[in-house]
């Protein structure tokens, strides 16, 4: 590791070359092993003393190694606690991990230098029973408080039918709802301050308002928010224990539910990390494919937002227009992918099939139709003298409180903060199309909104640069883990039509090893962690969302506002459940 440029360098500078073992990863940037002793100072050195700082608090994950066959020189550890951090100033990633044991399965928090790590420590406690001393409320997050066990350990069961059938008798039924009253003291909350008794009020659990099935808990004084707790899980489905046990290309169906509203754009963040393990490289037709759809996508999932969060502050009719204009998009991915909301259209090297005849045209008319429809929504919405009243001077962060919880895509931009994963990061060709990054500068709900109506704008630019400059030639990969094979590679004799059906069964046996993509995605940055033990499923499954980082702003957010205010603030952070529970 001494020739290592960089931040490797200066770690072995301030603890020793031996104080890390590096591992080789399919990621491209560094991945070292630490001890459980020396991890706090490295944390802290990172976050607080090394140059052009580690900022973010990317992921903080866990892996279940015990069953792992496939280790390649690694510690002979039973689970692997990861820290994955990023550093704006460098442009860099960073990845430390940490081995621990089954049977003293515990690790000092890092609450203290990013809040983030909160919720974070709460999801690998809940999923594989790793402990975080000093955590100031270590407790479920995901599962009900009464779940037994930790379901992202291997012997946890799969599938409903590895597990008894379910019983819910009178005296579980109320330890059940017992476990959920809520008691203000359990959360460093108290009844009264000063003379003053404090209110307690749930908001949720449900869906209209709150944009999803979750609960805050409101300490109110008077109708004025003193502090607030988001509890989530309620939509939790457990995408990466599925993840776990479908096949490489079984699974692409699954991440469509993840940001139900980015359709296609949460297969991309799978495939690439896919592709990356395998080594495909993606022909040019099918990288401008699926730039194309993906920058559908992210405008379909802002006229959602656009419609619900005008509606949110009291403007009724923008919502119907909205939902009518995406309905529009869907007739062009119905003609593309054959699907509409959740059309599981992309693959392993590719898409499914090449563009339909006149797409063209159907693509033009929207290009052509939308600009003029957004003007009359900034009329509409944005020029509303209420709306602004509701939306100016509320929910306002800064640009360092944003790198410091973790807060990527529009909201980290409405604070000023020039950075925008597919230019500064390019991935799937982006570096060759035009397009400019919106920003805004005070980092409130009305900020928030300027970004995303710009980035709708944006959006409209590159794919009318997909139209004009689509490249011949395959839409799939002709690499040998490609999935499904193209046609002309099967059905020639016995041998390539079993060939065919194994890939499409199986699914294609992936190289072992580990690799990260995250993409700018309609909500914030969406990443992929894939770990391969040289089989046909993955053995982990990480799935790094943005809004289950975004939703930890929401008691900074919301202190020493209104209630009213806590609705403008839901809706300005774009959040879908189902991205925050998995």
């Amino acid at each position: 590791m001494s020739d290592a440029p960089g931040v490797v360098t200066e770690l072995e500078g301030r603890f020793g070359s031996d104080a890390f073992t590096a591992q080789e990863t399919r990621c491209g940037f560094p991945t070292l092993w630490t001890s459980r002793e020396r991890l706090s100072a490295v944390l802290k050195f990172l976050k607080t003393e090394v140059d052009r700082p580690f900022g973010t608090l990317y992921d903080l994950t866990a892996i279940d190694e015990r069953f792992r066959k496939q280790r390649d020189g690694q510690p002979d550890n039973d689970f692997t606690v990861l820290y994955h951090l990023l550093s704006y100033g460098r442009n860099e990633d960073l990845c430390i991990k940490v081995p621990v044991s089954d049977g003293d399965a515990s690790l000092p928090t890092a609450t203290g230098l990013w809040p983030s790590a909160n919720w974070y420590e709460r999801e690998v406690w809940d999923m594989f029973g790793v402990r975080f001393d000093g955590h100031p409320s270590l407790r479920r997050i995901l599962m009900p408080l009464t779940w037994e066990g930790h379901p992202l350990r291997k012997e946890h069961p799969a599938r409903a039918t590895e597990m008894g059938p379910f019983e819910l008798p009178d005296e579980r039924q109320d330890r059940e709802q017992e476990a959920l009253r809520f008691r203000p003291e359990d959360w460093g909350m108290k009844r009264t301050h000063e003379g003053t008794d404090f209110m307690f009020l749930n908001v949720g659990p449900q869906h209209p308002g709150t944009h999803g099935v979750i609960r805050i808990v409101l300490q109110l004084d008077g109708e004025e928010i003193v502090d607030c707790l988001p509890e989530i899980g309620f939509h939790h489905r457990g995408a990466e224990k599925m993840g776990e046990r479908q096949s490489w290309h079984s699974f692409i169906p699954y991440t469509d539910r993840i940001d139900y509203l980015g359709g296609v754009m949460n297969n991309l963040a799978y495939v690439l990390s896919v592709e990356q393990l395998a080594g495909i490289d993606v022909p040019d037709r099918a990288q401008v494919i699926r730039v194309m759809m993906s920058e559908f996508f992210r405008i379909a999932s802002h006229l959602v937002w656009y419609g619900t969060f005008a509606q949110d502050v009291g403007s009724l009719s923008t919502v119907f227009y909205t939902f009518n204009d995406r309905e529009r998009i869907f007739d062009i991915v119905q003609a593309v992918c054959g699907g509409r909301m959740h059309p599981s259209w992309f693959r392993i090297g590719g898409v499914a099939h090449d563009l339909p005849k006149g797409w063209q045209a159907m693509v033009r008319d929207f290009i052509d139709y939308l600009p003029d429809r957004l003007v009359e929504y900034d009329k509409i919405v944005m020029q509303n003298r209420l709306f602004k009243a509701r939306t100016q001077g509320i929910g306002a962060y800064t640009a360092e409180e944003a790198i410091d919880w973790g807060v990527t895509g529009p909201g980290l931009r409405a604070c000023g903060f020039d950075w925008d994963f597919r230019k500064k990061r390019p991935y799937s060709g982006y570096d060759q199309f035009d397009f400019d990054i919106p920003i805004a500068r005070k980092g409130d709900c009305y900020d928030r909104a300027v970004v995303r109506i710009e980035e709708i704008r944006q959006s409209l630019r590159i794919i009318d640069q997909c139209l004009k400059n689509m490249p011949p030639g395959h839409y799939k990969s002709d690499h040998p883990l490609t999935t499904p094979p193209r046609k002309e590679r099967t059905m020639h004799d016995i041998e390539t039509l079993i060939n065919h059906f194994l890939s499409v069964s199986w699914g294609p046996v992936i190289p072992a090893g580990e690799s990260f993509m995250g993409i700018e995605a309609t909500k914030g940055n969406n990443g992929y962690r894939l770990v391969s033990d040289g089989g046909t499923i993955p053995y982990r499954v990480r799935i790094r969302t943005p809004s289950f980082a975004h939703m930890q702003m929401i008691p900074l957010m919301s202190r020493g506002t209104m209630v009213p205010d806590l609705l403008a603030i839901l809706g300005s952070i774009d959040f879908v459940l189902a991205d925050i529970d998995r």
